[in-house]
């Protein structure tokens, strides 16, 4: 026998871990109220984020079609802005889908423990997001969940997660009643609250909108004791959304990205060219300000993990907001 080598049938110091598919589970990043996500590991090392429908829904009719439009949403879109798609079984109990493990924190977590962004730091950020939201609508897709939770400040800059809601604007999937918005309340347009069919990217240039709101100012467009009261507000036409402690460079992109009515939006693209030309008017240039932005957003890892993962990150509070099923279920009232 070779010096050092252990005799066969011997079993290893490690103990193993519970598997799901061809991926080892590392540990948790989140939970929702019908599916779990997991830090899970390849055969050679890789990290994924591994959601998984709980097994006490994974025979809802409606919770695999919602899971198969989301494992079809990913597979079509392609951008360094998105978590990118992995794999998937749709067959296997539980069923799986495996996406781009995205180290960092999200915005909501940076925001709430470090504060607002300066006014050329959350004009990259949008401009970032934005161009995200280009790639999702040149397949005809509505994300219709972006928000700080959504976002992940990673070392490559913003990273938009979480398909879980996105619909396809040319087939007309709903997999949701008509007169329901499903979504997340304080991002949510008047259009997609109303559980109009008919949303289109105009809905992600609102959330988005609302999202910088958040970044620039730590609070929300709008605000209210009860979400009775909150979806009165978003849906009345004569109520602006509050945008004060916007800076005056970017109050009037933000503000038309808030428009009550669609049409009055700017696209996503629009949007993306003019918080790059603010940055450039400001006397400094994207590439340093993509820098700073990243420097200040993306920290080390806060929780330990096994000594054989090469040091993964993630948010130990607000883990990654994928959930199989709506963050919010809002009927119209």
């Amino acid at each position: 026998m070779a010096r050092g080598a252990a005799p066969v049938g011997t079993p290893t110091a490690q103990t193993a871990r519970p598997r799901i598919g061809p991926y080892e589970l590392i540990a948790p990043l989140g939970a929702g109220g019908m599916g779990e996500v997991h830090l899970a590991k390849t055969a050679t090392a890789s990290l994924v984020a591994l959601k998984v429908i709980k097994s006490e829904f994974a025979g809802d009719l409606q919770m695999r079609e919602r899971f198969m439009a989301e494992v079809d949403h990913l597979r079509m879109v392609s951008s360094s802005r998105v978590a990118r798609f992995e794999g998937a079984d749709l067959r296997h109990d539980p069923p799986w889908l495996a996406v781009e493990y995205v180290p960092g924190p999200t915005l909501r977590r940076h925001v709430e423990q470090v504060g607002p962004l300066p006014a050329n730091l959350a004009a990259m950020l949008g401009a970032v997001l934005a161009e995200g939201l280009v790639a999702i609508h040149q397949v005809s897709l509505v994300h219709r969940d972006l928000k700080p939770a959504n976002v992940i400040m990673s070392s490559r800059g913003p990273v938009i997660i979480d398909f879980g809601l996105a619909k396809l604007t040319d087939r007309g999937e709903h997999l949701t009643q008509t007169g329901v918005g499903v979504g997340t309340l304080a991002y949510m347009p008047p259009e997609q609250l109303r559980g109009d069919r008919d949303l289109d990217g105009k809905a992600d240039v609102y959330a988005l909108g609302a999202t910088l709101v958040y970044a620039l100012t730590r609070h929300n467009i709008f605000r209210a004791d009860t979400w009775y009261a909150l979806t009165q507000l978003i849906i009345d036409p004569d109520a602006h959304p509050d945008i004060s402690g916007v800076p005056a460079s970017l109050a009037g992109i933000i503000g038309s990205m808030l428009a009550y009515d669609p049409a009055e939006r700017p696209s996503a693209e629009t949007v993306m060219n003019h918080l790059v030309a603010v940055i450039n008017r400001s006397g400094e240039d994207a590439t340093t300000v993509r820098k700073r932005l990243t420097e200040l957003t993306y920290v080390p890892p806060e929780i330990p993990l096994p000594s054989d993962v090469d040091d993964p990150e993630r948010d130990p509070e607000d883990p990654y907001d994928f959930d199989t099923g709506p963050t919010e279920l809002v009927p119209t009232p």
